[in-house]
């Protein structure tokens, strides 16, 4: 990717309390792990400061796994008399300029729709603004009083909810498209009868194979597909089109546009407009549309998903148990980690599903299933945390990932965590 930011000071990228409007799917992350098109947030601005020094600010509950997963140093305040904070919510499409320029201040923040999205800060501004303080906003507009505010000359996008990363994912494909490293290219093995409209919009990546029948249409839009992914015979995939590394696309299956699906998943039926995180499963018949799935999910047969009311309406989306206006009228389901859906089962618009729930109703779901809830025909009960770490772990271990200490830590400490955050009275109706 090109650059995206032009800073030469060390580089802090931080979470703030709009981390809570994007759960379920950042109890298991930080909201920047989150992605779009083919990257994640942090990726993108990573590949943007290749000379920078980047380290990470979020919640305690997460800056064990964090620092595990990226190697990078977290909740530190690094060496140096100047720093750079990036909030880790932003999708840039455009150069973000905070590095210091002759006759500028030295601290300045840039502010998007009331919310600090970069700020420039001096040693002393620096040990103001720690971690706890940056997740509270009222504490964060105190820290930054006085602070001269930046010019945006053209703003960056500030995700705000999980449908905003959605609907951003076919622009963002595109984006992506003109910016990855490799070109297009048939590296993989491409059997007669496979059809491909456009190869000069088409990557196939090395040890992937399209088996006969496949068509691969990107006349609409590019369709890249990583490496070792078999893509299984009668399969219909449209432009713009992302297939991570190790996946499997199951004989019969639809894919239309807008799709973003993370490594080693498992996919069939018909799909559209979609972010699949990673390592999960949605394989059988039954619509997935306009959803963000998070990691270690299985929708079982038959599995469908609303993403249209037929009043046309704007959708209402229950973040956290409360409902939301989304201010759009496409909105499928949320679903976070380690969850499950039972054969059949029907998702109302706008649905969200918590961490580590399992719903089998054969029937409509509720618009909200709160985290750890057991949800079947007979009612609703909790799910007891250590038979769900456990079914995790074999979960895990079919694809040969273990659970690490880190990991099973946050996963003990989030019943309680989440308990504090959902609202749940109506989680019996």
């Amino acid at each position: 990717m090109s650059d995206i930011l032009t800073i030469m000071t060390p580089v802090i990228v931080f979470e703030d309390e709009g981390f809570s409007n994007l759960l379920p799917l950042a109890y298991w992350r930080c909201c920047w792990e989150l992605r779009v098109g083919y990257w994640s947030l942090l990726e993108r601005l990573q590949a943007g400061l290749p000379a920078a020094e980047v380290s990470l600010y979020c919640r305690q509950i997460l800056g064990d796994v964090t620092a595990e997963r990226t190697g990078r140093p977290v909740n530190q305040v690094p060496a140096g008399d100047r720093v750079t904070f990036v909030n880790g919510r932003l999708l840039l499409t455009s150069p973000l300029r905070l590095d210091e320029r002759p006759g500028e201040p030295a601290p300045a923040v840039q502010w998007l729709d009331g919310q600090a999205v970069a700020i420039r800060a001096d040693r002393r501004l620096a040990s103001q603004l720690t971690p706890d303080v940056l997740l509270e906003s009222g504490k964060t507009r105190q820290a930054l009083a006085g602070v001269p505010a930046a010019p945006i000359v053209e703003s960056p996008r500030l995700i705000r909810y999980p449908w905003d990363l959605v609907h951003a994912n076919a622009a963002t494909l595109e984006a992506d498209w003109r910016q990855a490293a490799e070109p297009a290219g048939l590296e993989g093995r491409v059997c007669e009868g496979a059809h491909l409209l456009n190869r000069q919009g088409i990557h196939v990546g090395t040890g992937s194979t399209l088996k006969p029948g496949v068509v691969l249409d990107a006349e609409n839009g590019p369709i890249f597909i990583g490496d070792r992914v078999t893509i299984y015979p009668n399969v219909s995939i449209e432009g713009p089109c992302f297939i991570g590394d190790d996946s499997i696309v199951q004989p019969g299956a639809a894919l239309r546009d807008g799709m973003s699906i993370g490594r080693r998943c498992k996919v069939g039926g018909e799909l559209e407009s979609s972010i699949i995180h990673g390592f999960s499963n949605k394989q059988h018949d039954g619509f997935l549309g306009h959803s963000y799935i998070a990691e270690w999910v299985n929708l079982a047969a038959d599995t469908v998903n609303s993403d249209l009311k037929n009043t046309y309406g704007q959708v209402r989306v229950p973040i956290n148990g409360l409902e939301v206006d989304s201010g759009q009228i496409f909105v499928g389901l949320t679903m976070g980690d380690h969850s499950k859906t039972g054969i059949g089962q029907m998702f109302p618009t706008g649905a969200v599903v918590g961490f580590g729930s399992n719903v089998a109703t054969c029937e409509f779901a509720p618009k909200f299933v709160p985290s750890f809830a057991w949800l079947t025909n007979g009612g609703w009960s909790a799910y007891e945390p250590e038979r769900c770490l456990e079914i995790a772990r074999r979960v895990m271990a079919r694809r040969q990932v273990v659970m690490t200490p880190a990991e099973e830590k946050l996963f003990r400490a989030l019943p309680g965590y989440a308990a504090g955050i959902e609202r749940v009275e109506n989680k019996a109706t």
